[in-house]
C-alpha cells in the first residue's frame, strides 16, 4: 500500500489491465426485498417514519428483521392491504389517507414520512407517488411526505436504501458552494470518526446523506463532491450528478487500503498537502494495522466463495484478498455498475471468477464442488450449507454492522475469523 498519492501515469497503467471476465447468470435467486433497508434507515433518520403499504407478510418481515419488542415505539409501520383492497372492493387511497391521519395525530414528532411501496401495492397499481403529492399538500411544511419502492420484484435488498435516498434528492436545496457529501448510511460512531478526520485535514463543509435528522438535508450543486460510503447507490449517485455534483473516483472504505484511498480522493479534490494527509491518518492507520495482524494468520490462504446478495461482495473480496490473504474461489454479486465498481474490480486478482446475477442451483453446485473454507451467503442458504459441513457467514450481518473506516477494520476482519475459529473448536 503506497504512502504517497498515485501519480496520474500510475493510474492510467492500472486502467489498462486485462478486463476481468464476468459470468452473467439469470435464474432462481435467494434474496431479501428492499423493505429490509428500513431496518437501518429508521435508526439513522431519527425524525422520519417509514409506512409500508403492504401485506401482513411485509409487516412480519420488518418486525422480525428489526427485532423490535412489542411495547416499543418504532419509527416504522405497515398499512395492511386487506382482501377488499387487493380485490378492488375498497378505495385503497381513502384507507391510506385515514391511516396517515391517525399516524400523524399520534406521532407529532414525525417531520418526514416515507410511503414505501411493496409487491402487493405494486400488483394492484396503487400510485403512491400521487398519494405522496396529495398528502404533502395537506401536511407540508410540518411534515414532508415522500415515497419509494421497497418491492422485492427483480431487486436485491440493499436497493431499498438506494430508492429511499433517490426520493430525497429532488427536495435538496441548491448550492454551488464547494462541499463534500458522504453518501450512504453509516453508523453514528463511524460518521463521527470520518467527520473528525475530514476536519483535521481541513476539508469542509462536510455533509452526510442521509443525515441523522431528515429535516437537515444537505444542499447540492456544481460545487458538491460526492464520496460514496456504500457501493449499492447507483440511482442516488446518478440523481446527484444530474443536479451538478461531481462523483469522486474512489474505492470503498473497507479495510486500511480502502479507507486510505477513499480519504485520499477527497484530499486530492481539496488540494491537501500529502505530508499533512499522511500525518493526519497515521495514528488511525497504525492502530488498524496492529489490530489486523492478530487475524491475518487465521485467514491467510483460506478459500472464499461469495454468493450474490448485498452488492458489498466485490469490495469485501478486494479487502479479504489483498489485506488478509484469502483465496477467492468465486465472487458473486447481484449487479455490477461499472461506474461505481470498476475501481474495485481492477484491484481483484486477474484470475478471479466474477459472476453477476444468480442461478442459485448452479451456483450451489459450484460451491459444493469447490468446498471453500468459508462461504458468504444469505440466511436462506447458510443453514443448509452448514448442515453439509461448510462454514458460512451471513452477508446481511455485514450490512447491519459498522465496518467502514480504520477503527472498524478489525471488527470487519473478526467477522470472518470468528466462524473459522468456532469450527476449529468444534473439531477439537
Amino acid at each position: 500500500m503506497p504512502d504517497v498519492y498515485l501519480e496520474e501515469e500510475d493510474r492510467m497503467a492500472q486502467d489498462t489491465r486485462t478486463e476481468v471476465p464476468v459470468l452473467k447468470e439469470r435464474g432462481q435467486r435467494e434474496v431479501f426485498c428492499g423493505l429490509t433497508g428500513i431496518v437501518w434507515l429508521h435508526r439513522k433518520m431519527q425524525d422520519a417514519f417509514f409506512l409500508v403499504v403492504g401485506s401482513r407478510t411485509c409487516a412480519h418481515l420488518i418486525q422480525s428483521a428489526a427485532g423490535v419488542m412489542i411495547f416499543a415505539e418504532p419509527r416504522f409501520g405497515t398499512a395492511i392491504l386487506g382482501e377488499k383492497d387487493l380485490a378492488g372492493l375498497a378505495d385503497a387511497n381513502e384507507e391510506l389517507d385515514r391511516v396517515v391521519d391517525q399516524l400523524l395525530a399520534r406521532r407529532p414528532d414525525i417531520s418526514t414520512l416515507f410511503l414505501v411501496g411493496s409487491c402487493p401495492s405494486e400488483v394492484i397499481k396503487l400510485d403512491l407517488a400521487r398519494a405522496a403529492e396529495r398528502l404533502t399538500e395537506r401536511f407540508f411544511p410540518k411534515v414532508r411526505i415522500l415515497n419509494y419502492s421497497g418491492s422485492g420484484i427483480e431487486t436485491t435488498f440493499t436497493q431499498g436504501e438506494d430508492a429511499c435516498l433517490k426520493s430525497m434528492v429532488p427536495v435538496l436545496a441548491n448550492s454551488n458552494e464547494k462541499s463534500l457529501m458522504v453518501v450512504g448510511t453509516l453508523a453514528d460512531v463511524v460518521e463521527d470518526q470520518f467527520r473528525k478526520i475530514f476536519n483535521d485535514l481541513g476539508i469542509g463543509p462536510v455533509y452526510f446523506f442521509p443525515p441523522r435528522r431528515a429535516t437537515n438535508l444537505p444542499p447540492v450543486g456544481s460545487g458538491t463532491h460526492i464520496l460514496l460510503a456504500q457501493p449499492f447507490l447507483s440511482e442516488t449517485a446518478r440523481s446527484l450528478v444530474s443536479r451538478g455534483a461531481t462523483l469522486l473516483n474512489a474505492i470503498y472504505p473497507l479495510g486500511i487500503e480502502g479507507t486510505t484511498t477513499w480519504l485520499e480522493s477527497a484530499a486530492r479534490a481539496w488540494n491537501i498537502d500529502n505530508d499533512h494527509f499522511q500525518k493526519t491518518i497515521k495514528p488511525a492507520r497504525e492502530r488498524a494495522q496492529i489490530g489486523l495482524e492478530r487475524y491475518r494468520q487465521a485467514l491467510n490462504g483460506k478459500s472464499l466463495f461469495l454468493f450474490p446478495d448485498s452488492q458489498l461482495e466485490i469490495p469485501l473480496a478486494r479487502f479479504l484478498s489483498r489485506e488478509c490473504g484469502m483465496q477467492l474461489v468465486e465472487v458473486g454479486t447481484p449487479y455490477i455498475d461499472r461506474m461505481l465498481m470498476q475501481n474495485e474490480i481492477d484491484l481483484l486478482p486477474g484470475d478471479v471468477s466474477l459472476s453477476e446475477g444468480q442461478d442459485v442451483e448452479r451456483q450451489l453446485d459450484r460451491a459444493r464442488l469447490a468446498r471453500p473454507d468459508m462461504t458468504v451467503c444469505g440466511l436462506g442458504l447458510a443453514n443448509p450449507l452448514e448442515a453439509e459441513g461448510m462454514t458460512t457467514k451471513w452477508s446481511i450481518e455485514l450490512v447491519f454492522s459498522p465496518i467502514q473506516g480504520y477503527d472498524q477494520a478489525v471488527d470487519l476482519v473478526e467477522l470472518f475469523a470468528r466462524p473459522l475459529a468456532r469450527k476449529q473448536k468444534l473439531l477439537v
